[in-house]
């Protein structure tokens, strides 16, 4: 059995919200823990902070469009929108971080403000691919297997 649900929503901060109720509900309906939701809704955020920010550029540019899918193997999350185009390989990992000895100062100093979303979307994420063409806009795709548990 195969569902599919459609959201489109502003660009703009106050409809992030939205957005993760949106993907909480399905994947609640999906069978998936709380921890699994709360992991989703993050990438969400996180994505459609992105879009936001980098795609658009600033608030109320253009439309995000999210949809998920449920099958019996997947929950796969679709958000697209028409702003400027994005290479993910073009962000690089977080830098590794020394906690040894170190003090929360001195870790918070490791990391620049920024740039961990799509490190969260990759590793919460069983599966992520962006695609980017003039016609389509942009499809950041997200993929969260269903385990039998979850079922």
């Amino acid at each position: 059995m195969t569902t599919e649900q459609v959201l489109t929503v502003p660009g703009r901060y106050k409809e992030i919200k939205r957005i993760c109720e949106f993907v909480a509900d399905g994947a609640a309906k999906a069978g998936f823990d709380d921890d699994t939701i709360f992991h989703l809704e993050l990438c969400c955020d996180e994505a459609s902070t992105n879009i936001i920010e980098h795609a658009y550029g600033e608030e109320g540019a253009g439309n995000i469009v999210i949809s998920y899918e449920v099958t019996n193997e997947a929950f796969t999350i679709v958000l697209r929108d028409n702003g400027q185009a994005f290479d993910p390989g073009d962000v690089p990992p977080p830098p590794a971080i020394t906690t040894r000895d170190a003090t929360a100062d001195e870790l918070t100093s490791q990391l620049r403000i920024g740039g961990l979303g799509l490190h969260f979307i990759r590793n919460l994420m069983d599966e992520v691919r962006f695609v980017s063409d003039r016609r389509q806009g942009n499809m950041l795709i997200m993929v969260k297997k269903l385990q039998k548990e979850d079922k």
